[in-house]
């Protein structure tokens, strides 16, 4: 279940792999530590665009009718399209080039990295809402969708996103709710590696 992903692929680049105009917004470089509640770049029906990660919920409500209070970072598959603090989210597709996960005691905790064995971008899947700040700024914002993981994954966490093919992206953005199911599934066994990332700065974005 990503809480830290990377992204080193060139703007440019992600847009000639996605077949999609490159975007007018400035390419920010390497960034090999994006937090939640950072901006990322993110692929829509429209295009590649800006969007933050992680989803206020201002007027969402459980099942119970109780208001959604906490962040919303990652959304599980499973239920991502029945609960009500789901109802009428879009989605969008997130680059990344991989993400980190931990392990062991708390204090003492050590981080991995994971990323494609052929390094290629990978694709999640992602919810996305609309934030209307105190202001009237609008923030568009996005959650990952995550799924049950592959033997690859399960060494270290008990979830995973959801990781579209590039032939299933455009599915992901276009096609009807129920006909999303195929898509949200673990990656195939045997396409990720994961090493220590040891030498990743975690003091800051």
């Amino acid at each position: 279940m990503p809480g830290r992903v990377f992204l080193t692929t060139p703007l440019a680049d992600i847009a000639r792999e996605l077949s999609v105009p490159v975007p007018d917004f400035d390419d920010d470089g390497a960034r090999l530590n994006i937090a939640p509640g950072q901006n990322v770049t993110a692929l829509t029906s429209d295009g590649l665009t800006r969007m933050r990660w992680g989803m206020i919920p201002v007027g969402r409500v459980n099942a119970r009718g109780r208001p959604v209070l906490e962040t919303i970072v990652n959304a599980r598959s499973e239920t991502v399209f029945d609960k009500s603090a789901f109802k009428g989210v879009g989605r969008a597709v997130l680059p990344v080039d991989g993400w980190y996960e931990w392990t062991g005691e708390k204090r003492r905790k050590k981080p991995w990295r994971i990323q494609r064995l052929d390094r290629g971008l990978m694709y999640f899947a992602a919810i996305t809402d609309r934030w209307v700040a105190p202001g009237g700024t609008e923030i568009h914002q996005l959650a990952t969708v995550t799924c049950e993981p592959n033997a690859d994954v399960k060494k270290v966490h008990h979830r995973m996103a959801v990781i579209l093919s590039a032939g299933d992206v455009c599915t992901w953005l276009t096609a009807p709710e129920q006909d999303l199911a195929p898509l949200m599934v673990p990656l195939e066994n045997g396409q990720l590696g994961i090493e220590p990332a040891d030498d990743v700065d975690w003091s800051g974005p």
